[in-house]
């Protein structure tokens, strides 16, 4: 029998409650050690939730040090991403790290690195990855011939405590390097091409935020295949609910788009609605010698629906495959790498009126 490994987590906010309801339901391989968050009321919460049963920290270098984890699962404000996951890997601890690794990609790199001459298991939480709609998405992009068209976008509507916490979100990142890093990287995957020049625009659309930070933007990405690419995301209180929700990829063999009737007009700030995915639509551009098309277009129902506490209990199941079976993760740091660079240099054509050259 498999001794239980000991997690701290750290951040009690949506993507926390979720992970540690994972580990907490795992509890034949998991046992938590430590809640960690800044606020009692948000690790208070929680920690009923779980029967009180949990110790609770104000202070995450104080927790580390007290509780001395195997593994660290940090889900915060992703100025902390980089610091954290270094403290932990250094601590001896294996990390689950919320997207994306870094605001910066020295930092990113620097945690990869760690990770590596450490020998700890890094996983970053680019949870459409284990979302079984999304794998056959992306498979089914793939038949479609290149160049792929890849049409991509997730607006917010938020008040109250929600646009509150955008609000914290914009203080070190935007809504296309924060959200964009989910949908670049199904874009990467798609393609299986490298990404070649990237550009972006952006708008602030109010004065609660400070200057220098826009609440909305758009990047385009090409590829050296001739892919090409755009991804859309805006939060706050004036955002449209319309056709917040577009997931669609076109190629010269047809088109193949997610049809989420849940992610409807009135959900944009609803995040267990940003994953629901009841059909896919599978068009076919073949044409006989009429002009007429072949093959009816096929809708493709999605069976297996994962909530979102469910597709992060996966997440952690990955997470604990890799541990115990000391899976080479090279290939998923690059990915987590390249994605952070793409939307990271979208940010910067914004700001400086000009194509990155990647």
């Amino acid at each position: 029998m498999s001794i239980k490994l000991r997690v701290l987590v750290v951040g009690c906010g949506h993507m926390g409650k979720s992970h540690a309801r994972a580990y907490h339901n795992l509890s034949s391989d998991f046992t938590i050690v430590g809640l960690v968050a800044r606020g009692p009321a948000s690790r208070g919460k929680l920690n009923t939730e779980f029967g009180g049963s949990y110790a609770e920290f104000a202070d995450y270098y104080q927790a580390l040090a007290q509780t001395k984890p195997d593994v660290v699962c940090i889900s915060t404000y992703v100025e902390t991403h980089a610091p954290y996951a270094l403290a932990a890997l250094e601590a001896g601890a294996h990390v689950f790290l919320e997207k994306p690794v870094a605001d910066n990609l020295a930092d990113c790199e620097r945690v990869i690195a760690a990770a590596r001459r450490l020998q700890r298991q890094l996983v970053v939480g680019y949870i459409l990855q284990v979302h079984p709609a999304w794998q056959k998405f992306t498979e089914l992009a793939r038949t479609l011939g290149k160049p792929l068209v890849m049409r991509m976008n997730l607006n917010q509507q938020s008040a109250g405590a929600d646009w509150a916490t955008h609000q914290n979100l914009l203080r070190a990142t935007s809504p296309i390097v924060d959200c964009g890093v989910h949908y670049v990287d199904v874009m990467c995957r798609m393609t299986e091409s490298r990404p070649v020049s990237v550009n972006g625009i952006g708008a602030r659309l109010s004065d609660e935020i400070a200057p220098g930070q826009f609440n909305y933007g758009h990047l385009q990405v090409t590829f050296a295949d001739g892919s090409v690419g755009w991804y859309e995301a805006g939060w706050g209180p004036m955002m449209s609910e319309t056709a917040y929700f577009v997931k669609d990829v076109i190629g010269p063999k047809g088109s193949v788009s997610i049809l989420a009737a849940a992610a409807g007009v009135g959900q944009s700030a609803n995040v267990e609605a940003h994953t629901q995915t009841e059909q896919l639509r599978l068009h076919h551009a073949a044409r006989g010698a009429d002009g007429k098309f072949l093959q009816a277009d096929e809708v493709i129902p999605v069976r297996d629906k994962p909530t979102h506490d469910e597709l992060c209990r996966r997440e952690q199941e990955n997470f604990l495959r890799a541990m115990r079976e000391k899976t080479d993760l090279s290939a998923h740091w690059q990915s987590a790498l390249d994605s952070l660079r793409i939307v990271l240099a979208a940010d910067q054509s914004f700001r400086e009126g000009r194509t990155i050259k990647l």
